[in-house]
């Protein structure tokens, strides 16, 4: 009788060292599970908002809304998020080439550094400055429409931007430092439901037959009507757009996305008068 007994005893201590074996194992699987679950792609977030430190707001010019604007629409960018190794990063030609040619993609279709450029003539300018600008669009290649303030302050970095850019797109939308204005959201197409009825749409495009001196055309436009501008923001190609009034080339020569906006706004600027 004794033997049976400590048979037991063994083949229980055995299956109890298998039970806290086996807990332990168990207890490492978890761990992995809600990182999975909440990878954004996987799961979207409850809430469409998410609060970026250091993103701050420029006081709005109170006067602004009384004078004629003009609104940015900035056609075609490359905004792609992927998960590269473990984590989910913004897609780029300069830190995901092996990873693009691997997935049969062009590196040089990548280039959110466009896009960060040209927003950056656009708020560096002094038309947004004066508080003349009203909105910035952007749309991207896959046809995600995500709305500007014009009083953002624009991270000055690419790799601040990036991060910015990643989290908009995981989140939908980024808030005011301390604030819960939305700086940047995701908005729903079209990108006409938010022009005003009274004003001039104007594409830029080389391949356009109708070469102008952008003064020259701005003077003959009435100074009570604000101007809607679309630029591409892509590194090849024209843009398509069947909401604009004309489609100019202001040079003989291809220009970049901020070189256009940065002629554009100095010439709207001599227009207005704004030093």
């Amino acid at each position: 009788m004794v033997r049976p007994f400590a048979a037991k005893g063994k083949k229980r201590k055995k299956s109890e060292k298998y039970d806290r074996d086996d807990d332990d194992g168990e207890s490492t699987v978890p761990a992995k599970k809600p990182t999975a679950e909440n990878e954004p792609d996987e799961e979207p977030p409850k809430e469409d908002f998410h609060e970026l430190e250091g993103i701050p707001i420029v006081p709005k010019d109170p006067n602004s809304d009384k004078h004629a604007g003009v609104i940015f629409v900035l056609e075609r960018a490359s905004l792609e998020v992927a998960k590269v190794g473990k984590n989910y990063q913004l897609l780029n030609s300069d830190d995901h080439s092996n990873f693009l040619r691997k997935n049969n993609r062009n590196p040089g279709d990548y280039r959110p550094d466009i896009l960060h450029q040209a927003l950056l003539a656009i708020f560096d300018s002094r038309i947004a400055k004066a508080g003349r600008l009203k909105a910035v669009y952007v749309k991207t290649e896959k046809g995600l429409l995500i709305e500007v303030k014009p009083y953002v302050r624009l991270p000055r970095t690419q790799k601040r931007f990036y991060g910015v850019m990643l989290q908009l797109l995981q989140k939908l939308s980024i808030t005011a430092a301390g604030k819960r204005e939305k700086l940047f959201r995701v908005i729903k197409n079209p990108v006409t439901q938010y022009l005003p009825a009274n004003s001039r749409k104007m594409g830029f495009s080389h391949s356009s037959d109708k070469l102008v001196k952008m003064r020259n055309y701005l003077d003959a436009v009435e100074d009570d009507v604000d101007l809607v501008f679309v630029v591409g923001a892509m590194a090849h190609g024209k843009i398509e757009t069947d909401y604009t009034d004309d489609l100019l080339a202001i040079s003989e020569y291809p220009l970049s996305a901020s070189c256009c906006i940065a002629d554009i706004c100095k010439d709207l600027a001599e227009k207005w008068n704004i030093g």
